[in-house]
């Protein structure tokens, strides 16, 4: 019964918010103050219309009668006379404040007054008292809220989500939380709820946390706290899938049960994006990860499906390599790894987190001498910010029962309740709401396409290697700005080369953002080495289909990366080097290490490559091998799969969003 009060009650505090936006300035106060004149509401002299606002001006004309209280700014000459003043006196009319520097009040006036007052000589200027709203701290760092007025090409719908579906594989979803209201605040924009923990009935509180604040990052909205923390895709729909249990933890089973779900559903909820925000340790290689091979399963139908890095990229102090979790091994998925902004919009600061998982991967595949083949790919592919995040929290969950200083806002009220976490977890919900608002902004990208975009218009970071941040921390600006530009007649049948844009011209390839203007990263990672080239965007290439791997456009010969000249068109370069970014576009900075040495993928040589023959990765941190783990006191039990917040969820110990 409380449950339903609640939710009573939130919809009635949501209903009566959205009226207050709308109406920029109308009281939330229903008495009614009365007026010494008759009420003149919908009547507008049209010769004083120049001081009223058109705002203002539909507010006094949807006003119910003309006592309806109307809240304005007041805009006057610096010597009022006496008529000004008397109707200021009037009963019925509020000064709230006088700004007497600015020869401007806040006043609260019957709405059948404004042109009254708009008749008054000494009157310059009225205006509703509009609600100013705080840019959140995610959606702006990112370029989320540089595209989100202009809505989709040709429409005035802004971009927000509308219409996507993206399914949420975590602990589940607290479903009464009001980020995942509808924008009239009346029902929810969570289309099912469905349960793979074999629990006898859905959590729908989400007594872990987890999946509530993924999913707060990714499509998160309705306005709370006047839009601070408003997710990427504040309007996508959410599709709530639990696979995780009321401590962090699942099975490989359950997940994939899950992702077969979506494999059946996912026309019926249009499901164009997956995040799992979950993983476990990568050791089988992913030819044969079960994980892995479902997720591709997913790519090749058409759904792109983001995972998390992982948080093993430092552990005890020690700095690692080759940690990233399954699935995000697998060469399909889009793998994110997390950034920090320092609290800060503009991105001139902006670092990776310690405990962000580096490449190369290590799952392995063992061949009949008993010889372990290593992948030895490049990933993650970008990163997104993911330190110390504020999202939305699950009703009494276990971060916030347990570490109280992760509650952001002492209220007791459980549907509008705010937390901090830190993780790759967190980072991948912001590249799943990227993805939906290019698929709104273009609804015919395949998911290589998306993975391409988001690539090369990331902004490299100087001074870290691409082992630890691919090619780049997101930049939604320039990858919605990209997007829109991409033709929408392009077919499987379309020839390699032929233009990929709908203009003759390739876009401005840089961000400003904040203030701070950087380059795109203008390439894209593909498994063992990287490509470069405006063709990657200009020309349509073979490897942006359905049912092809990125990487199938490079051959191995004679120990060398080429391009086999079917997939990939001429005129794009492949790289030899793993570079240390410099912050300038992929190809610039100082030599990591060679690819040749990802390309010596059994234990042995790849060990003496990327390690012993090299002493980049021995004087920079240790490189994980098999039969290391169980050394390093790393957990062994392959059998789960874990939200990936683990033990990192405080994050960095620095500034951060408030």
């Amino acid at each position: 019964m409380r449950n339903k009060v609640r939710s009573l009650v939130a919809v009635c505090i949501t209903f009566c918010a959205l009226i207050v936006t709308l109406c920029a300035g109308v009281t939330d106060r229903t008495a009614r103050a009365q007026s010494n004149r008759s009420p003149q509401a919908h009547a507008s002299t049209g010769t004083h219309d120049k001081k009223v606002s058109s705002d203002l001006r539909e507010l006094v004309n949807g006003a119910r009668s003309g006592d309806d209280l109307v809240r304005v700014i007041l805009q006057s000459r610096r010597e009022s006379g006496g008529n000004l003043q008397s109707l200021l006196r009037r009963n019925g009319v509020k000064v709230d404040q006088h700004f007497r520097n600015l020869d401007t009040r806040v006043v609260e006036v019957p709405a059948g007054m404004i042109d009254e007052l708009a008749a008054d000589p000494d009157v310059s200027y009225l205006s509703p008292d509009r609600e100013v709203k705080t840019l959140g701290h995610v959606a702006v760092t990112t370029g989320a809220e540089a595209v989100r007025p202009a809505g989709t090409s040709g429409t005035a719908v802004p971009l927000d989500g509308t219409g996507i579906g993206i399914a949420v594989l975590d602990s589940g979803i607290y479903t009464s939380h009001m980020a995942f209201k509808t924008k009239d605040g009346l029902s929810t924009r969570l289309a099912v709820n469905v349960d793979f923990t074999g629990a006898k009935r859905m959590n729908l509180a989400d007594s872990y946390g987890h999946g509530t604040h993924v999913a707060g990052l990714a499509a998160g909205g309705n306005g709370l706290y006047s839009g601070g923390y408003t997710g990427i895709a504040p309007n996508a729909k959410l599709i709530n899938l639990a696979v995780l249990n009321n401590s962090g933890y699942g099975s490989t089973s359950w997940v994939l049960n899950a992702l077969d779900w979506v494999m059946t559903n996912r026309a019926l909820y249009n499901i164009r994006v997956v995040n799992m925000s979950l993983g476990t340790l990568a050791v089988d290689s992913y030819r044969n990860d079960p994980l892995c091979k479902a997720v591709r399963r997913l790519v090749d139908s058409g759904v792109v499906v983001v995972v998390a890095a992982g948080n093993l990229g430092s552990i005890k102090g020690q700095k690692y390599y080759g940690l990233i979790e399954s699935p995000g091994n697998e060469p399909s998925a889009l793998t994110v790894g997390a950034s920090n902004t320092l609290g800060t919009d503009a991105r001139g600061d902006d670092v990776i987190t310690t405990y962000s998982s580096r490449g190369p991967t290590r799952s392995f595949w063992t061949d009949e001498a008993g010889v372990a083949h290593h992948d030895n790919l490049i990933k993650p592919d970008l990163v997104a910010p993911g330190n110390k995040l504020i999202s939305a929290a699950g009703n009494d969950n276990y971060f916030i029962t347990n570490y109280p200083e992760l509650n952001v806002f002492k209220t007791n009220k459980d549907d509008i309740k705010m937390m901090y976490l830190s993780g790759t977890s967190m980072a991948a919900p912001i590249a799943s709401g990227a993805a939906a608002l290019l698929l709104q902004a273009n609804p015919k990208l395949t998911p290589n396409m998306v993975k391409m975009i988001l690539q090369y218009t990331a902004q490299p970071l100087a001074g870290y290697n691409m082992f630890e941040q691919g090619a780049g921390q997101l930049n939604i600006e320039g990858a919605v700005r990209l997007a829109r530009m991409v033709r929408t007649d392009l077919t499987p049948d379309t020839p390699l080369g032929d233009p990929l844009l709908a203009t003759g011209t390739t876009p401005l390839p840089e961000t400003t953002i904040a203030g701070f203007t950087f380059p795109w990263a203008q390439g894209l990672i593909i498994d063992r080495t990287y490509a470069t080239g405006s063709e990657l965007i200009s020309l349509n290439q073979g490897i942006y289909g359905n049912g092809v791997l990125i990487s199938n456009g490079v051959l191995i010969s004679n120990g060398v990366l080429i391009s086999n000249g079917v997939l990939i068109s001429n005129g794009i370069t492949l790289g030899d080097q793993i570079l240390t970014s410099n912050g300038y576009p992929l190809g610039g900075g100082t030599t990591f290490c060679s690819t040749g040495s990802l390309l010596a993928d059994t234990d042995a040589a790849s060990q003496d490559a990327l390690s012993l023959g090299n002493s980049v990765l021995s004087d920079n941190g240790v490189l994980i091998s098999n039969g290391v783990l169980i050394s390093n006191g790393i957990t062994t039990n392959f059998s789960f799969v874990w939200a990936d917040t683990g033990g990192v969820f405080r994050g960095d110990q620095t500034t951060c969003m408030k």
